[in-house]
């Protein structure tokens, strides 16, 4: 019975709403040792139903978690250095022969 409860949308709010309590006093007992929350993917999965706008932004994010991120990105390989501390930049442009 509880399975068809939650089959129906405010059913599914409910039980969300649950989750959501559940996670929060895990993590006020410490026990909850995850970084991100249920409840808080499952309200973004149902805002995304109601919101094709919503959707465009799961997918994007979703696309952006599978991108390499490299810290070399943009810069010159090991040509250039940054000094912030000492307040010195040393450029070193290559030679074409």
């Amino acid at each position: 019975m509880e399975f068809i409860v939650l089959m129906t949308l405010p059913g599914l709010v409910i039980g969300l709403i649950l989750i959501a309590f559940a996670d929060q006093i895990l993590r006020a007992t410490g026990r909850g040792g995850r970084r991100g929350q249920v409840s808080a993917t499952g309200f973004e999965q149902l805002h995304a139903t109601f919101s094709p706008g919503k959707q465009s932004e799961l997918k994007e994010r979703q696309s952006a978690l599978l991108l390499r991120d490299d810290e070399e990105d943009g810069a010159p390989p090991h040509r250039s250095t940054v000094d912030l501390d000492g307040g010195r930049a040393v450029v070193r442009i290559p030679r074409h022969g």
